[in-house]
């Protein structure tokens, strides 16, 4: 017998087919595919938008230059028709048993799921660097593709993560002659490297850099960056690619569920998005450093579509190999 509490537990569980955490492009595309399936399905988001900076979304056909907010709300509005049910709310927990899913909400919500899709994004870790946080998304970016275009032929600056920024500096060129590879002490250059360099055209600044300098008359500028020894390099926008993590859910799976993740800390999935813990899927950018909207979309109906088979092939006792 159970008692009361567990009882009145009981009654107000939900169960859902799949429980998708995030409604990001990959949430979304993954639900309005399980919803065009028949599959019951729970979308729970209360996280801060990574893409919260961004006043337009790029590249996405169809869709170019729409503002992410507009975006979501499109997306969840389209979602009313299927038996997808959206909830403003965090995701404390997730364990399985005997193939069960057994998510609880952090309003105290129990939910029963056949399969969990997590499509959390990433979380941007900001640099310890005067100016960032006020310029991040203004005139800072991470994605030529996603603002190259608007920015295009003006006074573009790399900051070095590492030396994969060697070519990218490079690479760049397309958008605008006119490119500085600042090194800030976190990338030693070769003269093999620097040869290139100067053959592309691009502007190699190996001091530190101290800050940046944001415009006087526009908060969100760029007017230079200042380098250690006070000299000042005049840039309209910088590209950085600053540390990424998981969000705490994520982390946490990984410790207690067993959930793998690369060298480089995302998540481990197969061709369909399936992650190393059997029924647990993940899709977006917390998969890949091919980081947008229009792959992560693209990855989430993926996962939808490996998910209803799967669910379909069940119900009917057949294999789903």
């Amino acid at each position: 017998m159970t008692n009361g509490r567990e009882g009145d537990m009981e009654r107000s569980r939900l169960r859902k087919d799949v429980v998708i955490v995030g409604s990001g492009p990959a949430g979304l595309s993954a639900a309005l595919n399980l919803g065009r399936g028949r599959k019951k399905v729970l979308v729970c988001d209360a996280g801060t938008r990574r893409n919260a900076a961004a006043e337009h979304m790029h590249g996405f056909v169809s869709r170019d230059g729409i503002p992410p907010g507009e975006f979501r709300a499109i997306g969840r509005e389209q979602l009313a028709r299927y038996d997808v049910e959206l909830r403003d709310v965090r995701v404390a927990r997730v364990e399985r048993h005997e193939g069960v899913f057994h998510v609880e909400l952090e309003d105290g919500t129990p939910v029963e799921a056949r399969r969990v899709l997590l499509a959390t994004g990433l979380v941007d870790q900001s640099l310890d660097l005067p100016g960032f946080r006020e310029l991040w998304g203004k005139a800072l970016f991470q994605c030529p593709y996603c603002h190259g275009w608007e920015i295009q032929d003006r006074a573009w600056g790399v900051v070095a993560s590492g030396e994969h920024s060697l070519e990218f500096a490079q690479f760049v060129k397309g958008w605008t002659a006119d490119v500085t590879l600042f090194t800030n002490g976190v990338l030693e250059v070769s003269p093999e490297q620097r040869e290139r360099l100067r053959r592309a055209e691009v502007r190699l600044v190996e001091p530190r850099i101290r800050r940046l300098v944001v415009s006087a008359s526009d908060a969100g500028a760029l007017e230079a960056v200042e380098l250690e020894d006070g000299t000042r390099v005049a840039r309209d926008v910088l590209f950085v690619h600053p540390p990424q993590k998981q969000v705490p859910l994520v982390e946490s799976l990984a410790r207690t569920m067993g959930l793998a993740l690369d060298d480089m800390g995302f998540v481990r999935v197969d061709a369909f998005q399936q992650t190393s813990v059997p029924g647990l899927y993940a899709a977006g950018d917390l998969t890949t450093r091919l980081q947008g909207a229009l792959v992560a979309a693209a990855a989430g109906a993926m996962s939808a579509y490996r998910m209803n088979h799967e669910l379909n092939m069940e119900a009917v006792g057949g294999s789903h190999g």
